[in-house]
């Protein structure tokens, strides 16, 4: 999520210089609050929200809790992650839903925040949750907002209802209030109603979305502010809860910006919750907001329980064995390869997933380098070999792979390289599964890691011959390179040809070896 990078990178530098302190004086703590506070106002969070930040992160980190802490530096960095989760809105809240069907939820905020789009995603998660959800178009007045919804609600497969074409014709408060009673007769259990927005706050904008809410008596107004607008968001969030009202808070363009402050910023100053946030174009890119958890992310401290979730959401737990026990057997397929990747592009972004991971900011310059695209190509290369070939990538000779990488628009190099991977892969996960440590290439063999699961069993010393003949110790050396036993225990017969049945090689052949070995010639 690139929403807070510049934040977390100065946030990162700041802790940095309190690390291999064994004390904390009042001045480091100064110049740690002074730095904080500098990296909150540059990534647009309200001045009055930093203030009360800053001045609670100072009382605490002046106190005992952190003089008396074995690592204060720790201490300082985990006082700044709950505060930050409390300015963030101490705990998820959830979205409530009515006693009786339907829930109605009210949609509200300025034109270019991203409603309309927003609404099909929270209809996809709620049909994920198992509800029947059912979107409005009461936006009449911004011109295709009506179509814009209905190809948003084919894409997200709910149902949308409209009876009016909009671009300014028809009565949204009449369709709102109509949607509610088509809602009960045709059983949707949850209806999404998307309102106009203004270009800025008016008296117009207001008395629409007051007359709106009257009408339908909605159980949650969610307000969707676009979270790069930075101050500007505290103002309309304000005029929006004096003017409408609202229950809680929705973020979009969480990953547009790498400032983000609005975030930040809302539900500190207005008291109202954010309970979901959209981070990225796709419709699947939306989900609850945990206040705990993204205050992890900002502190570079990574979000592994979101990432599992999506692993839980998208994996399937018996294909998962079924995959597990055919890398134990060595039966794992470009077929079965094929299948993963297509279930983990399902999961979103490989870059976001990967930004999930703690420490996600020291790779910075490989995650901005990652491309994304390499996955559609290594699936059209896959795509393009018969059933035959991926089930047996052996059968992968020149003619083929040349076919191969012709029909997936691809080299015949980029085919080889993948063949090779999946291969080096195959083995590595063969190790793993088998209880083993891999070899990763690059790094060499771990010290000490037995390759056969087995416990207790170390590696034989390794021998080395100890005679004074630089040529007579070469051969000996290769021989127990090669797991022959020394000349004195060789049975008769050198393994090497070095003069069949003698008990070492001659003084001419072994003259001849110290010349192949770099003697002089």
């Amino acid at each position: 999520m690139a929403t807070f990078g510049n934040l977390t990178d100065r946030l990162a530098d700041t802790f940095k210089n309190l690390r291999g302190k064994g004390k904390l004086s009042p001045a480091d703590i100064d110049g740690t609050v002074r730095e904080i506070r500098r990296a909150l106002l540059d990534a647009d969070v309200a001045l009055d929200v930093v203030k009360e930040f800053t001045g609670k992160v100072r009382e605490r980190a002046l106190s005992d809790e952190v003089s008396k802490a074995l690592n204060p530096a720790q201490q300082v960095v985990q006082i700044v992650n709950e505060e930050l989760v409390g300015i963030l809105g101490g705990e998820q809240r959830r979205l409530r839903f009515a006693k009786t069907a339907p829930t109605v939820i009210m949609l509200a905020g300025l034109q270019g925040a991203g409603k309309t789009t927003l609404a099909g995603k929270l209809a996809k998660w709620l049909a994920g949750e198992g509800h029947t959800p059912l979107l409005v178009a009461a936006d009449l007045q911004r011109p295709n907002a009506v179509t814009q919804l209905q190809v948003v609600g084919e894409q997200a497969g709910a149902q949308v209802f409209a009876p009016e074409p909009g671009n300014g014709v028809g009565n949204p408060v009449k369709v709102a209030k109509d949607s509610i009673r088509f809602a009960k007769d045709k059983q949707y259990d949850v209806v999404i109603v998307d309102t106009a927005g203004r270009l800025g706050v008016d008296a117009e904008l207001m008395k629409q979305a007051g007359d709106i809410r009257k009408a339908v008596d909605p159980d949650e107004v969610l307000f969707v502010i676009d979270a790069m607008i930075g101050q500007d968001a505290v103002a309309t969030a304000k005029a929006f809860q004096d003017g409408v009202d609202f229950t809680g808070v929705v973020l979009t363009k969480l990953d547009g910006d790498s400032r983000g402050g609005a975030a930040l910023s809302v539900a500190s100053v207005t008291g109202r919750p954010i309970i979901f946030a959209s981070t990225g174009e796709r419709l699947e890119d939306f989900e609850p907001f945990h206040p705990e958890r993204m205050a992890s992310r900002i502190l570079d401290l990574g979000d592994i329980l979101t990432l599992i979730e999506q692993a839980q959401k998208n994996f399937d737990e018996e294909e998962a064995k079924k995959v597990a026990e055919k890398f134990a057997t060595d039966s794992f397929t470009l077929e079965d390869f094929l299948a993963q990747m297509q279930q983990l592009k399902k999961m979103g972004s490989l870059k976001g997933m990967l930004g999930m991971l703690p420490g996600a900011r020291g790779m910075k310059e490989q995650l901005e380098n990652f491309d994304e695209s390499e996955l559609t190509r290594t699936e059209a290369i896959i795509q393009s070999m018969t059933r035959s070939e991926r089930l047996q990538p052996k059968l992968l000779n020149g003619s083929r792979r040349l076919r191969i990488a012709r029909g997936s628009g691809t080299t015949v190099t980029e085919v080889n390289a993948l063949v090779n991977r999946f291969e080096q892969a195959a083995k590595m996960m063969k190790t793993v599964a088998k209880g083993g440590m891999p070899q990763i290439p690059g790094m060499g063999p771990i010290p000490g890691a037995g390759f056969g699961g087995g416990r207790g069993k170390q590696q034989a010393k390794k021998k080395s011959s100890k005679s004074g003949n630089p040529a007579k110790r070469a051969a000996e050396n290769a021989r127990f390179a090669a797991g022959a036993p020394a000349a004195s225990q060789a049975p008769s017969g050198s393994g090497f040809g070095l003069g069949a049945g003698k008990d070492g090689p001659s003084e001419d052949e072994l003259a001849t070896l110290q010349r192949m070995l770099g003697g002089r010639q």
